[in-house]
């Protein structure tokens, strides 16, 4: 069938240089980030040699006469506030979170240990009969110590872009007095940092541990890369925690914010005189930065591993072809390259002039990413695959040409865009949706809660065409390795996504520093901009994360099937039609379980603001200092304990279901689907396959998308920069205070709900795939007692 181009050796050097390189960019980033001082300092003459970027540029302070000092001081003095509520939060869950990570790792252990009696002795391999591989102790040892990486690096992932956030949030707001394109570029260069380490350390920390656990497989790859699943697993399941529990402490105190600040005292937000404002601040960090980190590494190492499952059982792993079998790392690695060059024409080669210039210079690194990847792709696919090669698919050996593979990782690539674009039009203030629902505030927040809801379904409506044309093609060229090089596309420019998403977040603090330090009118319009192109970048970052999510899901899925040796599962039989409706509900049910989370947390905070303002002599009028501890208490103490019940239903659905009821049960929960074999192989009814998966799409896309929205509508009234938004407000107008409550309903559906249902499909299907040696062998207990 040919050889690649690339050699081993090569391969081996390029993946772990990228990887370096990637970690190397972020640290130079973040060297100029560190550039902008958080201590008072004459401003240089805008000719000098060091006015790069304009890091010499006069203030605009100094011309309205303000005090420097005083107002680094004061952002100073926030910005350590936050960081400090952020990092004592991350570090409390981190506790509860380890405990768990630890009794899981036993599981895994005692679970596939006991699949052969915890014996020593060699064992016929799954799928070559007439060959030895290791024993399913083995299988045992190394996938826990694998999920350990995963969730290791998963927490630090999330840990780090919390660390840099709340680094750069203050810098960004002081760079505001400068004018926008300094701030935005303070912004986005900080974002970068946590993008490139988030991709370089997943890529090498994967690279490191396939190598450490080749060293005793040999030549056994298809229990090395079983055993590597649970890198995938690891990586999510902490993300699950990190997305709930942060969306809930996050939304908690936005909404305990607004209802009671914004609606009841019609103060501004971010109003230092608001008790839930630094716990508001915190929760940006914690939620939209630390979770959605930990999310994207999820879907990237899952994405790898169900690729890497697929190639392990294909001529790729049976011909010990490492070059072609490190194809997705290699992509990943073009990925980083990419990437890299993307970045420079946000900070190096444009400069952002106005506020209309935010959101183009954004959606330009989204398809200037997305060109230059799919020149990268079509270089690797050229050099690192063989001509023709075969792709295991459901009990057969498929064969493939390299171009087919560059197909279906390109396309992966190119509905993640669409994705994108489709997000940006129905979340951002430019364009009629989210004018629309502005408009309707005119007649109070019911309408307005109609149109965004109506918005939000609408808005599905492309994105799921693409990913349905992405899975049908990628199928029909490569089978289930197409699905998940797919989805490794979607997420191969994944630290660009990064750091527009991470832009958003700290945008949105800068404007909350800017409120609270007392800057000027001016600053707090710029830091408004760089927020309302921030709620837009979040939601693209969500969209990528779900797509990425239905498209790795379906891939691990088919490893799931094939690996629990399941040839035939009939809709029509009790087995499966009971795990279909279940599977159906559990998105509703997780989704009401983080809903009344947020509720219940954001009921507390309402009514410790309403009583601080009701007790504290001295808030309104600014003589007193409200206590602003006490927020932060709750929003952390509800947030551990309201995380561990939807976090308990994701992790232990599997376990219960193919324990108890078996394979085919646990297939009907993950897929929703049937699947008929007629002949030899399986063939997959896919209209039934996409139903239960597009319905977990469809529910997280409308959620976070009509959240998106809601908050840009209110943006958009605050903002005034129409005629059209100008007759709608100003703030504190009736249709501003209908805006509030619609973006208050919305919160908790794009940063909790929504975003933590891409966890929840993905999840089930690698933990069902980790597991699946020990349910083919013990599970439907119930049924073999029956």
């Amino acid at each position: 069938m040919g050889a690649a181009i690339l050699s081993d050796l090569l391969t081996e050097v390029l993946i772990p240089v990228a990887a370096v390189v990637g970690i190397a960019f972020a640290l130079v980033q973040w060297v100029l980030v560190s550039k902008v001082k958080l201590t008072p300092g004459a401003a240089q003459p805008s000719g000098s040699a060091s006015n790069k970027n304009g890091y010499g540029d006069y203030l605009i302070e100094e011309e309205e006469g303000l005090n420097e000092h005083n107002v680094v001081a004061k952002c100073a003095d926030i910005q350590n506030a936050i960081s400090e509520g952020a990092t004592s939060f991350l570090l409390t869950e981190y506790q509860y979170v380890g405990i768990f990570m630890v009794a899981f790792a036993v599981l895994i252990f005692l679970f596939l240990g006991s699949v052969e009696g915890f014996s020593t002795k060699s064992q016929p391999c799954v799928y070559s009969k007439d060959q030895t591989c290791k024993p399913a102790l083995a299988n045992a040892i190394f996938s826990t110590i694998s999920f350990l990486l995963g969730a290791v690096t998963s927490l630090v992932s999330g840990f780090l872009g919390m660390k840099i956030a709340t680094y750069a949030n203050a810098r960004t707001t002081l760079e505001a007095r400068k004018g926008v394109g300094k701030a935005f570029i303070t912004a986005f260069r900080s974002g970068a940092v946590m993008g490139f380490l988030l991709a370089a350390n997943g890529l090498l920390v994967l690279y490191i541990a396939i190598n450490l656990f080749k060293l005793y497989y040999g030549d056994d790859w298809e229990g090395l890369f079983e055993a590597i699943t649970g890198y995938g697993l690891g990586g999510s399941s902490m993300a699950l925690f990190g997305r709930v529990g942060g969306g809930i402490y996050t939304k908690a105190a936005d909404v305990g914010a607004d209802l009671v600040g914004k609606v009841e005292r019609n103060i501004p937000e971010d109003d230092p005189r608001n008790p839930a404002v630094i716990a508001d601040n915190v929760g940006d960090n914690v939620g939209d930065i630390a979770g959605m980190g930990s999310d994207l590494f999820g879907s990237y190492a899952e994405s790898s591993c169900a690729a890497l499952v697929v190639a392990s059982i294909s001529s790729f792993g049976i011909e010990h072809n490492l070059t072609a079998m490190f194809y997705p790392l290699l992509i990943s690695s073009m990925g980083i390259i990419v990437c890299l060059i993307t970045t420079l024409f946000a900070t190096d080669f444009f400069e952002i002039k106005s506020v209309k210039e935010i959101e183009p210079a954004l959606k330009k690194q989204l398809i200037i990413s997305t060109a230059l990847m799919t020149v990268g792709i079509a270089i690797v696919s050229w050099i690192a695959l063989p001509s023709t090669f075969t792709i295991f698919s459901f009990g057969v050996q498929k064969t493939v040409k390299n171009w087919e593979l560059f197909f279906c990782v390109a396309i992966g690539l190119w509905a993640g865009l669409v994705i994108g674009f489709v997000t940006e039009y129905y979340t951002s203030n430019a364009y009629s949706p989210v004018q629309d629902v502005a408009d309707s505030c005119r007649t109070g927040a019911a309408t307005n809660v109609i149109f965004g809801l109506a918005l939000g379904y609408k808005s599905v409506i492309i994105p799921i065409f693409a990913i349905a044309v992405s899975i049908f093609v990628s199928f029909s060229l490569a089978a289930m390795y197409g699905i998940a090089v797919a989805a490794l596309g979607m997420l191969s420019t994944i630290a660009t996504g990064l750091a527009i998403d991470a832009y958003g977040p700290i945008s949105d603090n800068a404007g909350g520093i800017a409120e609270m330090a007392g800057m000027s009118h001016r600053i707090r319009e710029r830091t408004d901009a760089l927020d309302a192109a921030g709620n837009t970048t979040a939601a693209i970052g969500k969209g990528f994360a779900i797509g990425s999510a239905a498209l790795v899901s379906l891939a691990l899925f088919g490893a799931f099937v094939s690996r629990a040796a399941i040839s035939t599962v009939d809709v029509l039989t009790p087995k499966v039609f009971i795990g279909l409706i279940v599977g159906a509900m559990l998105p509703y049910w997780f989704s009401a379980m983080t809903m009344k989370s947020v509720g219940s947390a954001a009921l507390k905070m309402v009514e410790e603001v309403r009583r601080q303002f009701n007790t504290i002599p001295g808030i309104m009028e600014g003589t007193a200092k409200p206590d602003y501890a006490t927020c932060v208490k709750i929003s952390t103490d509800a947030s551990i304990k309201e995380m561990i019940p939807p976090g308990a239903l994701v992790m232990l659905t599997p376990l219960i279901v193919g324990t108890l009821f078996g394979v085919e049960t646990l297939s009907g929960v993950l897929a929703g689907a049937l699947v008929s074999g007629v002949q030899a192989s399986a063939l997959v009814t896919w209209s039934e396959i996409l139903s239960i998966l597009f319905c977990f799409a469809k529910i997280a896309i409308s959620a976070s998308n009509t959240g998106g929205a809601w908050d840009n509508a209110k943006k958009y009234i605050e903002a005034g920069a129409s005629e059209h938004a100008r007759s709608l407000g100003p703030k504190g107008s009736d249709p501003h205070k209908a805006a509030v409550i619609g973006d208050t309903i919305g919160d908790p559906l794009k940063d909790t709900s929504g975003p933590s249902l891409n966890i929840l499909i993905k999840l089930m299907a690698v933990e069902s795939l980790v597991f699946a040696p020990f349910f083919a062998t013990h599970g439907g207990i119930l049924f073999k007692l029956l």
